[in-house]
């Protein structure tokens, strides 16, 4: 059973830390990630193929990395209706959220200079989505359908392929949330085909999407050739709960967390003792139910906390402090309590507001910063797919109002040849040397009398 720990012992100050310093040791695969980079790059297909029959012992020819039209339709035919529609209506929720976030450029005029930002998509993302253990959906709705919004006009989705074949739920998101080609290649090898391309991959200009220790070590090394959404750690809820919290459903979301990932984390940090006890009960008594069990025991025995704090404001602190990826807050007034909330990747008000909605339907996204990163980044979404560009314009006369504000700094920051490309438009033939060039100059006289 999940021990209950009162918040400031040692004990719960230990089990803090524990928390948040899980790590899956991204060093111990950096070396061979690094090989299999450099051969994807040098050797394109063959190489990608090669990793491919070795990794997921599928053999492929290059005429069929990606998947074809026929696949596709008949993939979509294999859904059950009921899957069908599920995805079609959570991608329409997906997507109306995501309208809201799209930006606009903006232009400003003044005394002769015309300013302006532009926004506009990168040209090619691509998109990883797990295999393994279980099949995501939902993570293709999630990745593609911002890039979308966004205008990306070319999408490129990577999955490890398996002798079964892409689960066709995959597929049919792939195609409802418009993805461009899916290609049948997974871990480090199809992180290396999008940052650098081959024969039938072309390369991306940002990658995004969850995957193991391999897939986000290689994402890390890929950074600066290519832009990635985030390096995801291992997933995370942590549940603020007061006594008017449902015990039972406390525990079911706290095993939803758990379920994912021996890595994962299922915290609750209740108000009472007595509450927390019974959160505990219903933890291992679902647990027993639960068909990944396996897993989510794992994560239990390892992660599972219960910490028990004297107001739901001291919760709000520690919660704070562990920065989680989902905050579910099953308080009595979960709304007056959102002010104090500081870090977080999604919040959860209520008690009928389970993260499961969130991971599926809701419409916000469910790609969230992990390990503390919610202090600082946040969710995926339609701005990670754009960039902006700087517009700079100036008549004779605005020319002539800021030059000598950019002549002034350029000296001052001994740069003369700055300054000399504003003077000579103003029809003087020089300037005053900068202090930095008089010093230099004065130093190099003294060298040569001495």
């Amino acid at each position: 059973m999940i021990e209950v720990l009162r918040d400031g012992t040692p004990e719960a100050a230990r089990q803090i830390d524990k928390l948040l310093s899980r790590s899956e040791g991204s060093e111990r695969v950096a070396g061979d990630v690094e090989a299999i980079l450099r051969a994807v790059r040098k050797g394109g297909d063959s190489a990608l193929l090669r990793y491919t029959k070795r990794f997921d012992g599928v053999s492929l020819s290059a005429g069929e990395l990606v998947v074809s039209e026929a696949e596709l339709a008949d993939a979509a035919r294999q859904v059950p209706a009921e899957i069908s529609r599920a995805l079609r209506e959570a991608h329409g929720r997906i997507e109306k959220f995501h309208k809201n976030q799209v930006e606009k450029g903006f232009e400003v005029r003044s005394e002769g200079i015309r300013l302006g930002m532009r926004v506009s998509a990168v040209e090619r993302a691509g998109v990883y989505v797990p295999g393994g253990t279980a099949a995501y959906p939902s993570s293709v709705l999630m990745n593609i359908v911002p890039a979308r919004v966004a205008g990306v006009p070319d999408i490129t989705v990577v999955t490890p392929p398996s002798p079964q074949g892409i689960r066709p739920e995959v597929l049919l998101a792939a195609q409802i949330a418009g993805a461009h080609r899916v290609v049948r290649a997974g871990g480090a090898q199809a992180v290396a085909a999008l940052a650098y391309g081959t024969e039938t991959v072309p390369r991306v200009d940002k990658i995004v999407g969850p995957g193991n220790i391999w897939v986000a070590t290689a994402k890390r090394l890929v950074f600066g050739q290519v832009d990635i959404d985030m390096i995801a750690g291992p997933s995370e809820v942590l549940i603020i709960a007061d006594t008017t919290a449902d015990p039972a459903w406390v525990a079911a979301d706290m095993l939803a967390q758990a379920e994912h990932d021996p890595m994962a984390a299922a915290v609750c940090i209740a108000t009472d003792v007595k509450l927390g006890a019974a959160i505990a009960v219903e933890v291992e008594q679902q647990l027993g139910e639960l068909p990944r069990k396996s897993i989510a025991g794992k994560s239990i025995r390892k992660y599972g906390t219960i910490l028990v704090a004297q107001t739901v404001e001291r919760a709000a602190d520690i919660a704070n402090g562990i920065a989680p990826e989902h905050l579910e807050l099953f308080v009595e007034k979960p709304r007056a309590l959102l002010p104090s909330i500081r870090n977080a990747g999604a919040v959860f008000l209520g008690q009928y507001t389970t993260e499961s909605l969130g991971d599926y339907a809701a419409g916000p996204n469910h790609v969230l910063p992990t390990g503390g990163a919610a202090r600082f980044s946040s969710p995926l979404g339609v701005y990670d797919f754009v960039k902006r560009t700087s517009i700079v314009e100036a008549s004779r006369k605005g020319f002539e109002k800021i030059a000598p504000v950019v002549e002034a700094l350029a000296l001052a920051e001994g740069l003369d040849g700055h300054a000399l490309a504003v003077t000579r438009r103003l029809g003087r033939r020089g300037t005053a040397a900068s202090p930095a060039t008089k010093s230099g100059a004065t130093r190099e006289k003294k060298g040569k009398s001495d």
